[in-house]
Formats: structure tokens, C-alpha cells, sequence
């Protein structure tokens, strides 16, 4: 930890990071919900927007009107999964 001047062994890091209270680990943060989608124009350009959702708030897919440069207008655009072709295992 290069931010923590002074602090060298595990057992300070520790410490300062516990809360007294609760005993519970702070500053630690929690993996996020959030997936990555793909908006993809219903223009059928090939154009597509790559956003963020949280599927806890929204669990139907989302339509939203965005710009299509492609077509130089507002069209609807509708979620798809994005495909991830990293190979998982290594």
C-alpha cells in the first residue's frame, strides 16, 4: 500500500482500517452489481451504445430513443448481453 506512509507491517494496516465498534473492515469496498449491456439501434446500422445497469432497479430490458449517426436521427435502441470473449478460465 503506497498510500500509508509510516504504516509497514499488516497488523497496522489492520488496525487502521477496523472499525472499534464493530470489528468490522472499513474502506474495504463491496464488488459492484452493475452489468455492462449493449444498446444496439433498431435502425439496424450497427451503431451501438455501451452502458451500465443495475438489473436490481431495472430488471426489464431497456428501450431508449438515443441518436444514431449513422442515420443522422433519434431511433430506438434496445439492450443486448454483451458478448465476452475473453477466455475465463486462465
Amino acid at each position: 500500500m503506497q498510500g500509508l506512509v509510516g504504516f509497514t507491517t499488516q497488523r497496522q494496516r489492520s488496525i487502521l482500517f477496523t472499525d472499534v465498534v464493530t470489528g468490522n473492515k472499513m474502506g474495504l469496498k463491496k464488488k459492484s452489481v452493475k452489468l455492462l449491456i449493449r444498446l444496439i439501434s433498431s435502425a439496424k446500422t450497427g451503431f451501438f451504445y455501451v452502458k451500465r445497469k443495475n438489473p436490481r432497479m431495472k430488471a426489464n430490458k431497456l428501450e431508449i430513443k438515443k441518436y444514431d449517426p449513422r442515420v443522422r436521427r433519434h431511433v430506438l435502441f434496445t439492450e443486448a448481453k454483451i458478448n465476452d470473449k475473453r477466455d475465463k478460465s486462465s
